[in-house]
């Protein structure tokens, strides 16, 4: 049914991205699908790498990570964006054409007051993709 599944992953809170990523490696080993790993990151130095370069370095090693523990085929898709706290839901879109994404699996925080005034990633994601989109949360 799938055979490319993308999964969005902020490097700087993989500690917070279990459930979401144990869902796409459940539904990868389930229909025999590859995992593509996407993160976005700004031209600018941050907490994660200094450059874009070190940043796709940096993902690739957790996404080889990811595919041994898990056992699927794991491939890395690094973004730069001006601005990925403003561009984030455009470039997660723009990936999901990249990578030729049949699905997208993708982690969620529990809505609060805020998601009233600002609509969540997730949901930006799954009203605007062509493909299917499966929000974890938790």
């Amino acid at each position: 049914m799938f055979s490319n599944i993308m999964i969005p992953v902020d490097l700087a809170h993989s500690d917070k991205l279990g459930h979401a990523l144990q869902v796409g490696a459940d539904l990868a080993k389930l229909y025999g699908a590859a995992v593509t790993y996407v993160a976005v990151t700004a031209a600018t130095p941050s907490s994660v790498a200094h450059t874009p370069e070190e940043f796709a370095t940096k993902l690739d090693a957790f996404a080889k990570a990811e595919g041994e523990k898990h056992g699927h085929t794991a491939k890395s898709h690094a973004m730069t964006s001006h601005d990925p706290s403003a561009d984030l839901d455009p470039t997660l879109l723009k990936a999901v054409d990249e990578t030729s994404a049949d699905l997208v699996v993708m982690a969620s925080h529990v809505p609060n007051i805020a998601d009233y005034v600002w609509p969540s990633n997730g949901g930006t994601v799954a009203t605007r993709a062509k493909v299917s989109v499966l929000v974890v949360r938790g």
